[in-house]
């Protein structure tokens, strides 16, 4: 259930129950596809950075190790040791991202796996099985992820057949949670607003999906090809008509300046898998901006990342010492610079709660736009996924 404490124009500051624990919103998913953060990460560094959600993928853990074997050994939490909430996605923005790979009809997908090309077919009905073998705290739904640059009556089409397989995972989810024997009957689930870049047909798609009174509503089908200005204006025309006392998700979309924007905006949770990736390749977020730590200014440079910082790696170790780790290709350097990107991301959230609750986000907003050198600038992450 999601308790909207207070608002501040249109962004929101609410709390999420869950049987799982609560979670504090807004909110930044950290990305763990395989059950797992890239990055040497572990569920007890996830503690450790203030990680309130995890979020897996359907897909990838259907392919690798199995959801059947996942459900055996007690669903995703107890195999993955992590007591706090968990977000599955469908596997929906796989169908997507395979699009040589696969063949849409009205029953579902049918598509090759990634790792050695054997046939699988998923559907509303496959999704929500998996997930609930999992066990996952929030199923999202099965949807398409139609391009966003996809002429109007192909998204006009994929739209109306995301809604009908919304109906079918909504009557197929209830069933699971009643089955003897599910890992979690408590699991919600979340429908996906999609449309692309026509605005009426979001408008659309979200006053329908609205009316089937769902745990919560996300945002699909952004930052996979249109410009940030169009992507901001779909929030701005989209929002608006998804429940305000529901959570709102924005999926996949996440730089530091896109999370303030989709705050602002009314948006609750977001993930992204941009803090992990960048900090794999010693790209590291600073409340002064980026820092590539390969540069060679850093050799001897014995400051933390970020004066005042509290992660792992600014607490002990100096930016000469990360960037020797880096330079010498050993998993510390990443594993550090990914540690130090969660962390940042994490504590920006509970920053923008804290704001939220004092009534000054609209302030904060632009004090740390201005503090990462991003003051009138709106950078998307616009490279799929991100």
């Amino acid at each position: 259930m999601y308790e909207l404490i207070k608002q501040e124009g249109r962004a929101k500051r609410g709390v999420f129950h869950t049987v799982h624990g609560d979670i504090q919103t807004p909110v930044f998913m950290n990305v763990g596809t395989v059950a797992a953060i890239k990055g040497a990460v572990s569920t007890e560094d996830l503690e450790e950075i203030g990680c309130q959600v995890e979020l897996s993928n359907t897909y990838h853990l259907h392919v690798r190790p199995g959801d059947q074997l996942i459900r055996e050994l007690g669903g995703l939490h107890r195999f993955m040791s992590w007591n706090r909430p968990i977000l599955t996605d469908s596997g929906g923005f796989q169908v997507f991202s395979l699009a040589g790979l696969r063949r849409i009809k009205e029953e579902g997908v049918y598509f090759n796996s990634h790792i050695d090309g054997a046939k699988i077919f998923m559907g509303p009905e496959e999704s929500m099985q998996i997930q609930s073998n999992l066990g996952s705290t929030i199923a999202m739904a099965f949807d398409e992820c139609a391009p966003a640059l996809a002429d109007r009556s192909y998204v006009e089409q994929s739209v109306a057949r995301t809604t009908r397989w919304l109906e079918r995972c909504k009557n197929e989810m209830a069933r699971l949670n009643r089955e003897e024997g599910t890992v979690n009957p408590h699991q919600m689930l979340f429908g996906i607003n999609q449309g692309a870049i026509f605005a009426d047909i979001r408008i659309d798609h979200a006053k329908r999906i609205a009316e089937l009174d769902l745990d919560g509503y996300a945002i699909g089908g952004l930052a996979v090809g249109e410009t940030h200005e169009e992507m901001y204006h779909i929030l701005d025309e989209t929002v608006p008509y998804l429940p305000v006392e529901k959570p709102t998700y924005l999926m996949g979309v996440g730089t530091p300046a896109n999370i303030l924007e989709g705050v602002e905006r009314g948006v609750d949770f977001f993930d992204c898998v941009y803090p992990s990736r960048n900090g794999r390749h010693g790209h590291v977020y600073t409340n002064q901006g980026k820092l590539n730590l390969f540069n060679q200014k850093y050799a001897k440079d014995m400051r933390p990342i970020e004066e005042g910082c509290g992660c792992p790696a600014c607490r002990r170790y100096s930016r000469a010492y990360i960037r020797h780790l880096l330079k010498a290709k050993e998993l510390l350097g990443l594993r550090l610079c990914v540690l130090h990107n969660l962390y940042f991301y994490n504590t920006m959230m509970a920053e923008i709660r804290e704001a939220l609750d004092a009534g000054r986000f609209a302030a904060y907003k632009e004090e740390k736009l201005y503090g990462m050198g991003q003051h009138g600038k709106q950078n998307a992450c616009l490279t799929p996924p991100c």
